[in-house]
C-alpha cells in the first residue's frame, strides 16, 4: 500500500535509513545559539515567519540618519507587512531603511529582509544583487558570522538561477571559514544548498553526502524546518532516481513535521511537502492523490505569490494531465509554466517543461516538434550542467531517430546517452545494470553509494562494493 498522511513515514521504507526518533519543540520558535542576530534568525528559517514570534534586539550602535529605534520599528514594520502578504510595502520600508539607514549592522540586516523576500518571490537576479551587496557590507563590518551568512545567501542566489558550480564554490568557502557562532545554526543549510546543487549536476553521490549531513545539522540542532527542507530534496533525489516509494516516503515525513510542529510556522513549507508527494504520487501512478496534493499547494502558492512554487505545480499539473493521456489540458499548462519559469530564470524548470512537451507531442506522433522541443530542452541542460536531463533528450532522440530510420544520428545519441550514464554512475555496482531506467527499490550506503535493495540483500554484504567502506554504519537516509 502507498503511504498516506502522518503515518505514511512510521513503517518500513524500502530499506530506507531514516531514523525512527523522537522529536522535541525546543529551539524550532526561538533565537538560535549564537550571534542573535535578528535577519541571522530569519535566514536561518529561510522566511519570514519571524514577524509573529518574539524577538530581542541587541543594541545596536548609532543608526546614522534614521537612528536606533527608528531602524528597529521600521524592519520590524517590514516583517509585519510582509506577513501580511503586503510585499510591495514591506520592500518599500526596507529600501527606505536601506537608503537612509547608515549604520552597517542595520543595513547587513535590512539586506537579509530583501535577499530572503525576493528569493520567495521568484526574483532571483534582485537576490543575487542584494546578495552581492550584503557580502561588501560584510567585508565592512569583519565579522565571520555576518560573512558566513553573505556567503550563504550568495550561494543560495546562485542555486536559484541553476549556476550550480558557483553554488558549491560558495558553500565550499562558507564551510572553509574560521569557526563562528552562526556555524552550527548555518551549517546544515549551507550542506543543504551544496546537496541541491550536486543534484543539480547530477552527481548524485556527493549530493546524497550533502543531504546527510544537513539531515545530521537537523538532528543535533533540534531544527525542524531544516529537516523539512532536507526532506522534500531528499523527495526529489528519489524521484530522479527513480526510487519512488522513497520519493514519496520523505516528502511525507515532511508533512508529518509540518503537521506536529509547523504552529507558527510559514504555510510555504505545507505547499513544499503537498507539492513533492504530488510528484511522487504521479509517477507512482496515484493521479487522484497527485492532483490533491497539487492543488492544495498551488492554493498555498497562489495565496502567499510564491511565482516559482506557482510554476512547479503547474507543470505537475501538466504532467498529471499527460500521464492521464489529456494532451489538451497539458498543453497550456506547460505553456504557462514555461512562461513563469523564463522569468525567474529557472532554466532547469524549462528544460523539465520541455521533457513534458516534448513527450505530448511524440505521443501525438508529431516528432518534428518533438524534435524541436528536445533541441531547446537540450542547449538548456547542457548550460545547467544536468546530466540527468541530457541523458533522457538523448533517449527520446533514440527513439525518434529509430523510427525515422536515421541510423547516423541514431548512433549518435546512442553513445550519448551511454556517456551520460558512465558521467552519472546510474549503474549498480553489484549487478550491473542501470539505476533510474524503472522503479526500483535502491539503497544508499554511509559512503552515498547507491545499490539495488535486492542486490544487497542478495549478496549479504558487509562493506560498499565500490568503496570497500564499512556498510554496518548507520546512516540517515
Amino acid at each position: 500500500m502507498v503511504p498516506t498522511g502522518r503515518d505514511s513515514c512510521r513503517g518500513s521504507q524500502g530499506g530506507a535509513r531514516y531514523p525512527s526518533r523522537p522529536y522535541s519543540a525546543p529551539g524550532c520558535f526561538s533565537l538560535p545559539v549564537g550571534s542573535g542576530q535578528p535577519i541571522l534568525w530569519i535566514q536561518y528559517h529561510e522566511g519570514l515567519e519571524a514577524a509573529n514570534q518574539p524577538r530581542s534586539f541587541p543594541e545596536w550602535p548609532g543608526c546614522g540618519k534614521m537612528g536606533q529605534d527608528q531602524t528597529k520599528q521600521q524592519i520590524e514594520k517590514g516583517l509585519q507587512l510582509y506577513q501580511s502578504n503586503q510585499t510591495e510595502k514591506a520592500l518599500q520600508v526596507w529600501m527606505k531603511v536601506l537608503e537612509k539607514g547608515s549604520d552597517l549592522v542595520g543595513r547587513f540586516r535590512v539586506l537579509g529582509c530583501l535577499v530572503t523576500a525576493h528569493s520567495e518571490m521568484g526574483r532571483y537576479k534582485e537576490m543575487l544583487k542584494f546578495a552581492v551587496v550584503q557580502i561588501d557590507t560584510a567585508r565592512e563590518l569583519e565579522d565571520a558570522d555576518f560573512l558566513l551568512e553573505s556567503y550563504l545567501n550568495l550561494a543560495r542566489s546562485n542555486e536559484k538561477l541553476c549556476e550550480f558550480h558557483k553554488t558549491i564554490s560558495y558553500c565550499k568557502t562558507c564551510l572553509g571559514l574560521p569557526g563562528t557562532r552562526a556555524g552550527a545554526q548555518l551549517g546544515g543549510q549551507v550542506s543543504l544548498s551544496m546537496g541541491n546543487a550536486f543534484l543539480g549536476l547530477s552527481l548524485f553521490q556527493k549530493a546524497l553526502e550533502s543531504f546527510e549531513k544537513a539531515l545530521r545539522y537537523a538532528h543535533n540542532n533540534d531544527d525542524t524546518m531544516l529537516e523539512c527542507r532536507v526532506c522534500c530534496s531528499l523527495g526529489s533525489f528519489y524521484a530522479q532516481v527513480k526510487d519512488y516509494e522513497k520519493a514519496l516516503f520523505f516528502p511525507c515525513k515532511a508533512a508529518e513535521l509540518v503537521n506536529d510542529y509547523g504552529k507558527g510556522w510559514s504555510l510555504k513549507y505545507r505547499a513544499m511537502s503537498q507539492y513533492h508527494m504530488a510528484v511522487a504520487y504521479r509517477l507512482l501512478g496515484h493521479l487522484g492523490s497527485a492532483m490533491e496534493c497539487c492543488e492544495e499547494s498551488m492554493k498555498i502558492a497562489l495565496q502567499h505569490g510564491d511565482r516559482p512554487l506557482q510554476a512547479l505545480c503547474l507543470l505537475c499539473f501538466a504532467d498529471i494531465h499527460r500521464s492521464r493521456g489529456d494532451l489538451e489540458t497539458a498543453f497550456p499548462r506547460y505553456d504557462s509554466a514555461m512562461s513563469i519559469m523564463t522569468e525567474i530564470g529557472n532554466r532547469l524548470g524549462q528544460v523539465h517543461v520541455l521533457l513534458g512537451v516534448a513527450k505530448c507531442w511524440m505521443a501525438r506522433k508529431v516528432l518534428d516538434k518533438a524534435l524541436d522541443a528536445i533541441e531547446k530542452a537540450q542547449d538548456l541542460a547542457e548550460e545547467v550542467g544536468n546530466k540527468l536531463s541530457q541523458l533522457k533528450l538523448h533517449c527520446l532522440s533514440e527513439v525518434i531517430y529509430r523510427s525515422k530510420g536515421l541510423q547516423r544520428e541514431l548512433r549518435s545519441h546512442v553513445v550519448s546517452f551511454h556517456e551520460c550514464v558512465e558521467e552519472t554512475e546510474l549503474y549498480c555496482g553489484l549487478c550491473g545494470e542501470s539505476i533510474g531506467e524503472k522503479n526500483s527499490r535502491l539503497q544508499a550506503l554511509p559512503c552515498s553509494h547507491i545499490f539495488h535493495l535486492r542486490c544487497l540483500q542478495t549478496n549479504g554484504t558487509r562493506s560498499c562494493p565500490n568503496c570497500r567502506r564499512s556498510s554496518m554504519k548507520p546512516g540517515f537516509v
